[in-house]
């Protein structure tokens, strides 16, 4: 996914009742990605009282849960293991077509021929919806070498730094020039370093333009040193302290807006950039990328034969991998887990019409969703009565996330649309009627909530995190490793089939199946009117 921020507060911690759903079977809380990390097996807390002194609740389940006995069978109904066999095939498919599954390869082409036949099997009118957009992938692995005293020392690829999404090739050495950088940082972000023509008045043509996160787009970086006459360029995180997505130290994942700067140009750490901002510091950078500016993909579209058209309940996950690796946490784990509940719903004969969607090009801008929402009328949007978001749900070292629609934390984005609020709320019972913890999610992320909530559509999910670090608190909350990343193999070759918790896979897919059920037979829908425009904005200087 695109996803960079999961900042927000535990909001609650509940414990299992006589109420409780069985925990879906599973092995352990995270199998061992391929970097050898191990997780401890998470457990839900002890009955009788909050977990480690946290704030939390023993109540039971709220007696006006949406969640009906047979909402309840419904979601249990969903089994782990069918949802792996999916993921299995979706590795079996990126194993075949050179460990990608990203848009515009035939690793994503084979995905939408496998996710397309199963929901025609199933009786769906499955739409296949093409566009085209800027491709990108590196052809070979980047280098990126500091010169010392005629010795290179070399920086370590998706560790010390990445290719930007959409950089221009290049083999350059030369001197690399700090760009109005703050060094140190201040204590709160600050820096707009390479946003004015201005930042670049002593720049000398030739150089490598080094460039501090902060105050405009990638895009507008690089374009700046480019006009400039910069040979390559170099974006390094800000530098301040913190936790989660407050922590800017780490290694940035950016993207370009489009293949438009032909020039090198990469991301690194913090560490990397203070290190390289020395005077006289020389480097080699070479990148070897291939763009394509009209690349065609597909999302797939699939709806219920039955069902109000004019009340329209949505699940979407996006299906395409990055183009380093496989993508099955992110998001083979959404997809297995809609296609699996779509499966199991296909002969509810409720009163609203169910749309699950699988979208292409997310990991190129959230393109598909875009262009799937840009080709609706108003009365077509209006009918979407609400909007169910699944982006990576079975991290090795997870949280049990809920999007924040009601902004309860008080944090980043502001409230979801109207009727937001009601789905953080069906899940928040979900994990309390479980005896699950689970935490609240900020909603500025770059995935496809955003363009459905700047819609003014009701929109909710689940997210178990990504590159962010995990807290002590959290530890105590979900079992796992404190100090390490809720998915160490985020956007790397090792996002494989052992890359994913089963514990989460099966409490996330039980909770989309249960408010699939509850939403396709609801009478009273979050979405009541007709949506109008407006909405939290979609956050556009996250780096991917």
């Amino acid at each position: 996914m695109s996803t960079r921020a999961s900042r927000g507060m535990v909001v609650a911690i509940t414990t299992a009742s006589a109420m409780a759903l069985p925990t879906v079977s599973a092995v352990t809380a995270g199998a061992a990605p391929a970097s050898g990390t191990s997780f401890p097996a998470t457990s839900a807390p002890a009955p009788g009282g909050p977990v480690g002194g946290l704030p939390g609740s023993s109540a039971p389940p709220p007696a006006d849960s949406p969640i009906t006995p047979e909402a309840r069978a419904f979601g249990q109904s969903i089994k782990v293991v069918r949802a792996k066999r999916h993921l299995e095939r979706l590795q079996e498919i990126a194993d075949d077509n050179g460990d990608t599954r990203a848009s515009g390869t035939p690793g994503h082409n084979a995905s939408v021929t496998y996710v397309a036949d199963w929901l025609r099997a199933a009786g769906y009118r499955v739409t296949l919806q093409e566009f085209t957009f800027p491709f990108f992938r590196n052809v070979t692995f980047p280098l990126f070498r500091r010169i010392i005293s005629n010795v290179a020392k070399p920086y370590i690829n998706n560790t010390d730094f990445r290719t930007v999404t959409y950089s221009g090739s290049g083999n350059v050495r030369a001197r690399v020039q700090g760009v109005d950088l703050t060094l140190p940082p201040t204590p709160k972000p600050s820096s707009t370093s390479g946003c004015q023509a201005r930042d670049f008045a002593r720049f000398v043509r030739g150089g490598i333009a080094l460039i501090q996160r902060g105050g405009c787009s990638f895009q507008t970086k690089a374009e700046r040193a480019r006009a400039a006459g910069a040979s390559g360029v170099i974006i390094f995180n800000e530098g301040q302290a913190g936790e989660g997505a407050d922590d800017r130290r780490g290694l940035l994942h950016g993207s370009l807006d489009a293949p438009t700067v032909k020039l090198p140009v990469v991301s690194t750490t913090y560490a990397v950039g203070r290190e390289l901002s020395a005077r006289g510091t020389i480097v080699t950078l070479v990148t070897d990328t291939e763009s394509d500016p009209r690349r065609a993909t597909r999302n797939i579209i699939a709806e219920s034969d039955w069902g109000d058209p004019n009340r329209v309940v949505m699940l979407g996950a996006h299906l395409d991998s990055v183009p380093d690796g496989p993508g099955i946490d992110d998001n083979g784990s959404g997809v297995a887990s809609i296609l699996e509940t779509a499966l199991a719903a296909k002969d509810l004969r409720a009163r609203n019409k169910l749309r699950f969607a699988f979208w292409s090009c997310h990991e190129f801008g959230l393109r598909g969703s875009e262009h799937y929402l840009a080709g609706l009328s108003p009365t077509e949007k209006a009918n979407i009565r609400l909007y169910l978001n699944f982006d990576v749900i079975a991290s090795p070292n997870y949280v049990l996330g809920i999007y924040d629609g009601d902004d309860s934390d008080g944090a980043g984005a502001p409230a979801g649309p109207p009727g937001s609020d009601r789905i953080e709320k069906l899940f928040e019972s979900y994990f309390a009627e479980t005896g699950r913890p689970y935490r609240s999610v900020d909603t500025a992320i770059r995935s496809e909530y955003g363009p459905f909530a700047a819609s003014g559509i009701p929109s909710g999910g689940l997210f178990t995190g990504t590159v962010d670090i995990k807290t002590a608190k959290e530890a105590v909350l979900f079992g796992g490793r404190a100090g390490v990343a809720y998915d160490p193999c985020y956007h790397l070759r090792c996002d494989t089939i052992v890359n994913i918790s089963d514990t989460a896979l099966g409490l996330n897919s039980g909770a989309i199946a249960t408010a699939a059920f509850v939403y396709a037979r609801a009478d009273d829908l979050p979405g009541g009117s007709a949506p109008g425009s407006g909405g939290p904005p979609v956050a556009t200087d996250v780096p991917n």
